[in-house]
C-alpha cells in the first residue's frame, strides 16, 4: 500500500521546493553576471575575446561598467563568496532550529523568540553582504564612510520600513499583545502567530492568514486581556414552571463545567428571563471562558440544556404563526335568486 504525505505537508514542500529552485536561479545569475563582468574568469575564450567583451561591457554600460572591473573578483574569490553565502544559510538554519526548540510558557516570551527570529535573518544578511564584499576586494570603509549618504536616503526613501521596525520592538516590549492572543483590527478577527521586524501575522479560524505592517498596527483591540463571557438564549415554553425550570438549570450549570473542563473557567450562570418572546421565555445563561473558546462554548452550553431539558419534560418551543381568517359576507348580484346561489 503506497504511503501518502499528509494534505497539509504538501504545500510546505512545495514551498521549500520553490525556495531551492530560486535560490539556484539567482545563483545562476550572479554567476553569469559575474562572468560577463570579469571575463578573466571564463576558461574556454582565448585572450582576444577577452579582451574585446571586456572593452564592449565598459563600452556598453560607461561607468558601471568600470566599477565592475575594478573589483578583483578570481575564482578564489569567487567561491570564497560561495562559501559566505552558504555559511550564513548553516547559521541561519541552526540558530532558528535553536529557537524553534525555546518554547516559553508567557506570550512576551513568545514575541520576543518570534522578533528575535525575524531580526536575525536581517542582522545576517547585513554580515553576509559586508563579508562578500571583503572576499571580493571591495573597500569596506568606504562603505562605512558612506553610512551618512545612506541615512539620508533612508531618512527620505525608507520611513515606512523604520517606522516598521521601531513599532514591532516596541509592541513587544509595550506588551500591547503577544503571539498567541486573540485581536482584532479593521473588522478582521484572529490569533497572532508572528511578530517580526516589520510584519506582525494574523491568522483567522478559517486558517487565512492577514500580514499586517507593524506601522498600520492601530486601534487593535486585545481579546486575549482578559476573560471573555459567552453568551446564549434558550425559549422555554409559556406553560413551563418557571421554578421548575430553574431548579434543573441549578443542578445542570455545574456538571457543563465539570464535564467540559478545558472551554470553561468557571461554572456557567443563568442570569434569568431575558425576554418575554413571541413564542415563549427566553433564558439568558453566560459562561465564563477564554476568547478562543468565545465561539464553541454557546453552542455545548445550548447542547446541554436541550440535553436537560428533554429529560425534565421541559418543552423548548418554536416559532408558530396563527392566522385568522375574517368571515366575508357573499354579495347577491341583481335578479339573482337565493337558489341560483
Amino acid at each position: 500500500m503506497e504511503n501518502k504525505a499528509p494534505a497539509n505537508e504538501t504545500p510546505v514542500r512545495e514551498r521549500k521546493k520553490v525556495n531551492i529552485t530560486q535560490i539556484i536561479l539567482w545563483a545562476a545569475i550572479l554567476i553569469v553576471f559575474l562572468l560577463l563582468t570579469n571575463p578573466s574568469l571564463i576558461p574556454f575564450l582565448s585572450q582576444d575575446a577577452k579582451s574585446k567583451l571586456k572593452e564592449a561591457w565598459v563600452k556598453t554600460f560607461g561607468d558601471v561598467g568600470k566599477i565592475s572591473q575594478s573589483i578583483s573578483i578570481s575564482w578564489v574569490s569567487l567561491f570564497q563568496v560561495i562559501a559566505v553565502v552558504l555559511a550564513v544559510i548553516l547559521i541561519y538554519k541552526i540558530l532558528s532550529f535553536v529557537l524553534s526548540k525555546v518554547n516559553p510558557k508567557s506570550g512576551k516570551g513568545r514575541s520576543l523568540v518570534s522578533l528575535m527570529r525575524s531580526a536575525l535573518s536581517y542582522v545576517l544578511v547585513i554580515i553576509g553582504v559586508i563579508w562578500c564584499f571583503s572576499a571580493i576586494g571591495v573597500n569596506i570603509s568606504t562603505i562605512f564612510a558612506s553610512i551618512g549618504i545612506l541615512a539620508l536616503i533612508i531618512g527620505f526613501g525608507a520611513q515606512s520600513l523604520v517606522e516598521d521596525m521601531v513599532t514591532g520592538v516596541f509592541l513587544v516590549f509595550e506588551d500591547e499583545f503577544n503571539v498567541g492572543d486573540i485581536i482584532e483590527i479593521n473588522g478582521f478577527r484572529g490569533t497572532v502567530t508572528s511578530i517580526g521586524i516589520r510584519t506582525t501575522c494574523v491568522k483567522d479560524p478559517g486558517g487565512n492568514i492577514k500580514i499586517i505592517n507593524n506601522s498600520d498596527l492601530r486601534n487593535v483591540l486585545n481579546r486575549s486581556s482578559s476573560d471573555s463571557m459567552a453568551v446564549t438564549n434558550v425559549s422555554i415554553a409559556y406553560s413551563s414552571d418557571i421554578e421548575y425550570v430553574e431548579k434543573v438549570i441549578a443542578e445542570l450549570m455545574p456538571k457543563i463545567r465539570e464535564k467540559y473542563p478545558e472551554v470553561f473557567l468557571a461554572d456557567p450562570r443563568y442570569l434569568g428571563v431575558q425576554e418575554l418572546g413571541d413564542s415563549g421565555v427566553v433564558l439568558k445563561f453566560v459562561g465564563q471562558v477564554d476568547e478562543k473558546n468565545v465561539f464553541s462554548a454557546p453552542r455545548i452550553m445550548n447542547r446541554e440544556i436541550k440535553i436537560a431539558f428533554d429529560k425534565a419534560g421541559i418543552e423548548i418551543p418554536f416559532t408558530q404563526v396563527v392566522v385568522h381568517q375574517a368571515e366575508q359576507e357573499k354579495e347577491v348580484a341583481p335578479g339573482q335568486t337565493a337558489a341560483e346561489e
